[in-house]
């Protein structure tokens, strides 16, 4: 698979070349899913996303699969024991956010609103097809993280944003060259 034309950023280390080649911008509808791709965005800011593939794992093990049900629950003991958890990112802060943020998401599907067809509606339902230089963030990021953040969600900056809706395929920013553009475009 070397021929293949990539991405930039997955061509040279084999754990980012496999997450490039069969997840990167496939789109992802399931509410869970995209709630715990957001959050593991979350917990990159700062960091390589090869840091968090490599501790993702143990960040779905720690956070019960994501399970906005079970994470909601998490109390002060709980997050002691993951600050004490080397196998994971220990930020308080990110900690306390996954938390808080399972929290607002449960608010949101009490309140009748699914998670996934929130964030595809923000999109018109049907991903983009971005061309030209890719950005950090956009205008449209800059609204979902504000509206996000007015729900109680934290670690949801534009930039966070921006790169969950990429990994998440709301937007297509595989190069024009990359084998996954066209893929990853009939897929959405």
């Amino acid at each position: 698979m070397t021929d293949l034309i990539r991405c930039l950023w997955g061509t040279n280390d084999p754990m980012m070349i496999d997450y490039h080649d069969h997840e990167w911008g496939k789109p992802v509808r399931d509410s869970r899913a995209l709630w715990e791709k957001l959050m593991l965005d979350g917990f990159q800011a700062g960091l390589s996303w090869r840091i968090v593939l490599k501790k993702r794992d143990a960040l779905r093990l720690a956070f019960c699969q994501f399970e906005p049900e079970k994470v909601a629950g998490f109390t002060e003991e709980d997050i002691e024991r993951l600050m004490n958890n080397a196998d994971i990112i220990r930020s308080r802060s990110k900690i306390t956010a996954v938390i808080g943020n399972a929290r607002a998401y449960l608010a949101m599907q009490q309140a009748g609103e699914d998670f996934g067809k929130w964030i595809w509606s923000q999109i018109g339902g049907k991903a983009i097809q971005h061309t030209g230089p890719v950005p950090t963030q956009n205008a449209m990021s800059e609204r979902i993280s504000k509206d996000l953040k007015k729900r109680g969600f934290k670690f949801v900056g534009p930039t966070i944003v921006y790169a969950w809706l990429e990994a998440t395929g709301l937007i297509n920013t595989h190069h024009p060259d990359c084998f996954r553009r066209a893929q990853v475009a009939k897929e959405a």
